[in-house]
C-alpha cells in the first residue's frame, strides 16, 4: 500500500528526472489541480452562505446582515477563483519576466477584488444606516450624506489599494506619501475658498437646518424650496420658478427661516381695518367664521381673530389661522380674502380709505402806510 501511493505521488510531482513533455505535463497538472482545489473551494463556500446564510441571518433583527451576504458572494467566488489561478501560475516554470509580469497582474486583480467586497460591505453598511435614519429629526446622519461619505470610502479605499499595490512591487511609499502631503497643502492654500464651502456642506448634512425639499426663507427675504445640498453649494428653487444657487459657506453663516420644520403646518395672517362705527365683536366672530368656512384652513388649532390697535381711520383687526401645507398658504389666504371683502359688504361693514384732513389758515398781510 505505501508503495502505491508512493507511485500515485511520484506520478503527480515533479522531479528532477522529469525531461521534455512529462515535466511541463506534470506541472501544468499540479497547476490544474491547485486551480481546482480553489475552484471547488469557492462553490463550496457560495453553496454553505446560500444555504446556511439565511438561517443564521433569521436570527438577527435586522436585514443588514442579507442584504451584505447577497452583495459579497459573487465577489468571495470570484476572490478564491483569482487566487487559484494565482498559485496555480506560481508552480508553473516560466521565464522571470513572464513570471513577473502574470503574477503581477493576477495580485493587482485580487486587490480590485477585495477592494471592491470591502466597498460593497460598506455601501449596503451606509444605505442601511441612513434608510433608518432618514425619517427622524434627531438623527445625526441623513440619506442625502449617502452619495458623498461612499465618494470619501471609496478615496480611502483606493489610496490604501495603491500603497498595497506600491509595495508589491517595492516602491517607495513613504516619498510617496510625502509628496502628497505637500501637493495638498499646496492644494489647500490655493483652494481654501473652496475647501470652506465643502467643509460648510458637511456641516450642513450633520447640523440638518434644512432638509431636501423643504422650503426655506433667507435672510434676504428670498423664499424657495431645497432642490440638491452639494459639495460646494446648494440649489434652492424660488416661486418665480428661479434656481438660487448659493455657496454652503454663505448658508452656515446666515439666518435663515425653515418653514417645513418642525412640520409643514404654516400660520397665516390677515389685517384688515373697519370703520369706527364697526361692532369690534361681531366682527372677530365674522372673521372666525368666514376662516372655518375656507378649504384647506385646519379646525385645530381654530383660527383667532384680535383686535389689535386703534388706527388714524379704522380699527385695526388680525385674523390668525393655520394650513396644513405651507405651499398651500397664498391660495387660502386668496380665497380668505375674497369671502371677507364679500361678506363685509353684505352685513354693511365699512373697510375705510385713509383720510386726511388738511385745514389751511390764511393769514391776511399788513399794508404799510405810503
Amino acid at each position: 500500500m505505501p508503495s502505491l501511493l508512493e507511485a500515485i505521488i511520484a506520478s503527480f510531482v515533479p522531479s528532477s528526472s522529469d525531461i521534455g513533455s512529462l515535466f511541463w505535463a506534470k506541472r501544468l497538472l499540479a497547476a490544474l489541480i491547485v486551480f481546482g482545489g480553489f475552484w471547488l473551494l469557492a462553490q463550496a463556500v457560495c453553496s454553505a452562505i446560500s444555504r446556511w446564510g439565511s438561517r443564521v441571518t433569521a436570527f438577527t433583527k435586522t436585514d443588514l446582515d442579507d442584504r451584505i451576504l447577497q452583495r459579497v458572494t459573487p465577489s468571495i467566488s470570484l476572490l478564491l477563483t483569482f487566487l487559484g489561478i494565482y498559485y496555480a501560475f506560481r508552480t508553473l516554470p516560466l521565464h522571470e519576466k513572464i513570471f513577473r509580469l502574470l503574477s503581477g497582474g493576477l495580485y493587482v486583480s485580487i486587490v480590485v477584488i477585495v477592494c471592491i467586497l470591502i466597498y460593497r460591505v460598506l455601501h449596503e453598511t451606509l444605505l442601511w444606516y441612513a434608510e433608518r435614519q432618514q425619517d427622524g429629526e434627531d438623527g445625526v446622519f441623513s440619506r442625502q450624506m449617502a452619495p458623498m461619505l461612499e465618494k470619501v470610502t471609496m478615496l480611502f479605499i483606493t489610496g490604501a489599494a495603491l500603497m498595497v499595490v506600491l509595495k508589491h512591487f517595492n516602491y517607495d511609499i513613504l516619498s510617496l506619501v510625502t509628496a502628497l502631503g505637500i501637493g495638498s497643502l499646496a492644494i489647500g492654500m490655493a483652494a481654501k475658498d473652496t475647501l470652506a464651502h465643502v467643509i460648510s456642506g458637511f456641516t450642513l448634512m450633520v447640523d440638518r437646518p434644512f432638509r431636501i425639499g423643504d422650503r426655506i426663507q433667507l435672510a434676504s427675504g428670498q423664499i424657495g424650496d431645497v432642490q440638491d445640498i452639494g459639495l460646494r453649494s446648494t440649489k434652492i428653487k424660488t416661486l418665480d420658478n428661479q434656481l438660487l444657487i448659493i455657496p454652503n459657506s454663505d448658508l452656515c453663516n446666515t439666518i435663515l427661516t425653515n418653514q417645513a420644520f418642525p412640520d409643514n403646518r404654516i400660520k397665516g395672517r390677515i389685517n384688515v381695518g373697519v370703520s369706527y362705527g364697526s361692532d369690534a365683536e361681531q366682527v372677530k366672530t365674522l372673521l372666525v367664521q368666514l376662516a372655518l368656512e375656507t378649504e384647506d384652513v385646519l379646525q385645530e388649532p381654530v383660527p383667532e381673530a384680535f383686535f389689535v390697535s386703534f388706527g388714524d381711520s379704522a380699527l385695526n383687526m388680525s385674523l390668525f389661522f393655520w394650513v396644513e401645507e405651507y405651499a398651500k398658504l397664498f391660495a387660502t389666504t386668496d380665497k380668505l380674502n375674497s369671502k371677507i371683502l364679500g361678506r363685509f359688504r353684505e352685513q354693511g361693514i365699512e373697510i375705510p380709505f385713509p383720510i386726511r384732513t388738511v385745514t389751511l389758515k390764511h393769514e391776511q398781510g399788513t399794508q404799510t402806510p405810503q
